[in-house]
C-alpha cells in the first residue's frame, strides 16, 4: 500500500492474499465456463467472436477493480492497426476492453499454460521470430484478418517497459503489415482490401498510449509505478499475485485519431511516427496535461535505438 504523498507502507499481508485469492477466484468463475462460449462462436460467426472478447474483458477489468479512462476511440467496422507501449500482463484485459481486439505475440506464448488457450480464443497471431521465413505467413495471415475488418493490436517496443518511459519501436516488427514493395502485399502496403463481394477499405493506423496512474485512489509516482510494471526478469505469477492483491487501479489509455497505412512510406516512418505519438501521449498522462496538448518530450538517442531489448530468461513476456 502507499500513503497520500506516494510511498510506500507496510500493508496488511492477510488483506492482500485474501483480495488475491478473491479476485483470482472470481476470474476463474467468470472465465472457465465462458472459455467453451468463444470456442462456439469462433466456429459459427467472425463477427461475435470478434465482439464477445470486448464484453468479457471489460468484466475482467471490473473483477480486477481496474477503472478505464479513455480519450478517443478506436476506429469501428474497418481494419486497423494498433501500435501501443507495453507496460504490463494487465495491457491485455485493458486493451481488450476498450474495442473488439486482437493480438500480435511471440511464438512462445502459444506454449504458455491457460494463458496460450485465451490467447487462441481471442484469435491472437502468433510470430516466429527465430524464422526470419516466418514473416511471410505472419504478413499473410495479418492481411487477411485485416480483410475481415478486425483490429490488431502490435506492441511495437518488442518488449515491456517500467512504465516510465517509451522505448524505442522495433522496425522490423512493423515488417508484417509495412514491407518492402517488392515483398508486399495490399493490405501491408495500405492500398484497399476487401472479401469478395464487399467493399474495399483501406487499412488505418492508431496509436494506443497506456499509463497506469493510480493505485487505491493515490496517484502512482515515477519509483512506485514498476510495481505495476511487469518488465525485465521478472517471473509472472508471484508478479500477479503481487498485483492483485495490491488494490483497485486506475488507468488512461490516450488513442489517437486514425491515419491510413498508405500514408507511410516504409516501416521506419511508421515506426518512427507512432514512436512519437506515443511517447508525447504517455509523457501527458504522467504529467497529467491534458489530452492533444503540446507536448515536446525527449527522444533516446540514436545508439538506445540499436539496443536489443531485454528481455525475461524464461521467454515470460508477451512480446
Amino acid at each position: 500500500m502507499m500513503d497520500h504523498s506516494g510511498n510506500e507502507t507496510a500493508g496488511p499481508p492477510q488483506f492482500s492474499t485474501l483480495r488475491a485469492g478473491a479476485v483470482l477466484a472470481l476470474f476463474m468463475t467468470l472465465t472457465v465456463p465462458l472459455m467453451p462460449v468463444q470456442a462456439l462462436l469462433l466456429k459459427v460467426s467472425d463477427k461475435a467472436a470478434r465482439r464477445f472478447p470486448h464484453w468479457y474483458h471489460r468484466q475482467v477489468c471490473r473483477v480486477l477493480g481496474i477503472k478505464l479512462t479513455i480519450n478517443g476511440a478506436v476506429a469501428r467496422d474497418g481494419p486497423v492497426l494498433l501500435v501501443s507501449n507495453h507496460t504490463s500482463w494487465l495491457d491485455i484485459p485493458v486493451l481488450s476492453a476498450v474495442a473488439p481486439v486482437s493480438f500480435v505475440a511471440k511464438k512462445e506464448v502459444g506454449g504458455w499454460p491457460f494463458v496460450s488457450a485465451l490467447a487462441r480464443l481471442q484469435r491472437s497471431v502468433f510470430v516466429d521470430r527465430a524464422r526470419r521465413q516466418a514473416a511471410g505467413d505472419t504478413a499473410d495471415e495479418i492481411t487477411e484478418r485485416l480483410k475481415k475488418g478486425d483490429a490488431i493490436v502490435l506492441f511495437a517496443e518488442g518488449t515491456s517497459s517500467d512504465g516510465n518511459r517509451v522505448l524505442p519501436f522495433k522496425t522490423s516488427l512493423f515488417a508484417a503489415v509495412k514491407p518492402s514493395r517488392a515483398n508486399g502485399g495490399a493490405a501491408a502496403q495500405g492500398e484497399p482490401i476487401g472479401e469478395p463481394g464487399r467493399e474495399a477499405r483501406e487499412p488505418m493506423v492508431q496509436t494506443l498510449a497506456v499509463v497506469y496512474t493510480h493505485l487505491h485512489g493515490v496517484p502512482i509516482g515515477r519509483a512506485d509505478r514498476p510495481r505495476v510494471g511487469w518488465y525485465g526478469d521478472m517471473e509472472m505469477q508471484s508478479h500477479a499475485w503481487a498485483l492483485l492483491g495490491a488494490g483497485p487501479l486506475a488507468v488512461t489509455i490516450d488513442i489517437s485519431p486514425p491515419v491510413p497505412l498508405s500514408n507511410f512510406t516504409d516501416r521506419k516512418s511508421l515506426a518512427i511516427s507512432s514512436e512519437r505519438t506515443v511517447r508525447a501521449a504517455v509523457h501527458r498522462i504522467l504529467r497529467d496535461r491534458k489530452p492533444g496538448e503540446p507536448l515536446d518530450p525527449v527522444e533516446p538517442k540514436a545508439e538506445a535505438r540499436n539496443m536489443r531489448p531485454v528481455r525475461a530468461s524464461t521467454g515470460e513476456k508477451w512480446t
